[in-house]
């Protein structure tokens, strides 16, 4: 699958407008509870910080699945079975996608889906100088919202949606279950998802693996804001927030928040936003799932866990689901 030539790339652009970025984050800035949907964290900078953050000695998430990639890639491959359609949510660096590669046979095409054009395009060149025999077909979308996937040449045994990281934690329970749910829906019968989903485990180690030594998941949170100002002409004075990111026990999930440092004013699409000093912006929500917790949600909706993979210290699985 593998050589020199590099083959013609055609991208796919449904990325959101800019108006939808603007009212999205009028909305959430308007809200009881200030938010900003994570989602708008992957412009190009963004996606250069996360992928520095995945190389960060306390964050686990990446090593760890590439890791079990890397040891039960044959096994994992197995289940997708020869010529399936690998349609991937949140493609970003594809890393990981190149170790399901290396072990998929024959899979008819390979739909990377990301909302950083710049960064999928990038990424997507990449990835074709290797995989030349590879029919490679990269859309620029938010996948959270509808989106067509562009059409395939070769028939493909099955769809297999591969959504790799801790993604599936951003989205609330019943968010969760919606998402998986169009999910089926895409894969149809007799389909699968090959899925990233992070473990729940010591607090200690979650709240390391978001307020890192070096500031990088800082720089990455605080970014959204000097976005949002060179996208949408906002002013926010970045040097008047902070990143915080903690465990909500209760919840079980990591939040991340940008927190104003003084009493301040913001002003974006013609309106001012007024912030107290200690007003926060959640920015972003992380889930952490037991193995049955999850088999359950994914019941719920259709999907049946066929397979689980982990670590020895169970900090993260990767899982594999056929739809019912």
């Amino acid at each position: 699958m593998t050589g020199s030539r590099t083959p013609e790339i055609e991208l796919h652009d449904f990325a959101p407008e800019r108006e939808v970025f603007l009212q999205d984050v009028i909305q959430g800035l308007r809200a009881p509870l200030k938010s900003i949907p994570c989602k708008y964290f992957y412009d190009e900078q963004g996606s250069c910080l996360f992928d520095q953050i995945c190389d960060l000695d306390e964050y686990y998430p990446t090593r760890t699945e590439l890791a079990i990639m890397r040891e039960f890639g044959e096994e994992i491959a197995a289940c997708l079975g020869s010529d399936c359609l690998l349609i991937e949510y949140g493609s970003g660096s594809g890393t990981k996608t190149r170790i399901l590669l290396d072990h998929l046979r024959e899979p008819a095409a390979y739909v990377p889906i990301d909302i950083s054009r710049e960064h999928l395009t990038r990424s997507t060149t990449d990835l074709a100088r290797t995989y030349t025999s590879l029919h490679v077909l990269p859309v620029c979308a938010d996948f959270t919202r509808e989106f067509t996937l562009p059409a395939v040449s070769r028939p493909a045994s099955r769809k297999v949606v591969y959504f790799p990281g801790s993604t599936i934690g951003n989205f609330a329970p019943g968010e969760a279950r919606r998402f998986l749910a169009r999910i089926a829906d895409v894969c149809g019968a007799g389909g699968g998802l090959l899925i990233g989903v992070d473990l729940k485990k010591s607090p200690d180690i979650l709240e390391r693996a978001y307020n890192d030594r070096k500031g990088v998941t800082a720089a990455f949170n605080l970014n959204l804001l000097a976005r949002i100002n060179r996208e949408l002409g906002a002013d926010f004075a970045l040097d008047h927030y902070r990143h915080q990111a903690v465990y909500n026990r209760s919840s079980g999930q990591i939040e991340m928040y940008i927190v104003s440092l003084r009493d301040q004013v913001v002003h974006l699409g013609g309106q001012e936003f007024a912030f107290a000093e200690g007003d926060r912006i959640l920015t972003e929500c992380s889930c952490k799932y037991g193995l049955d917790e999850f088999a359950r949600l994914a019941a719920s909706v259709g999907l049946n866990v066929e397979r689980a993979w982990t670590d020895d210290q169970r900090l993260f699985s990767v899982q594999y689901l056929t739809v019912r």
